[in-house]
């Protein structure tokens, strides 16, 4: 289970990183910093957030739906999974 809390942990500090680079997002608008600029940050972000939803996906696949697999009722997961695909593609 140490390798659950590294990856744990792992998530948890990005999204930290992501929290302050959210906060800074506020912070150039307040400031009336340059669009473009802000428009940036906003894809860094957005980009940061969908690594933490690639990890996320990975261990609920090795280990909630590997797992649920294993005791025969993987069905289910699978169909949990192909819902959230889904939802990727129409984004």
């Amino acid at each position: 289970m140490a390798a659950l809390d590294e990856e744990k942990q792992k998530l948890l500090t990005r999204l930290r990183r992501i929290e302050g680079q959210t906060r800074g997002l506020q912070r150039m608008v307040e400031e009336d910093k340059y669009c473009v600029d802000i428009m940036t940050q906003i894809a860094g972000v957005q980009a940061a957030l969908e690594q933490v939803s690639i990890q996320l996906m990975e261990r609920h696949l090795r280990h909630c739906v590997s797992e649920a697999i294993l005791e025969g009722k993987g069905e289910e997961k699978i169909q949990e999974m192909m819902t959230v695909l889904k939802h990727y593609s129409r984004s």
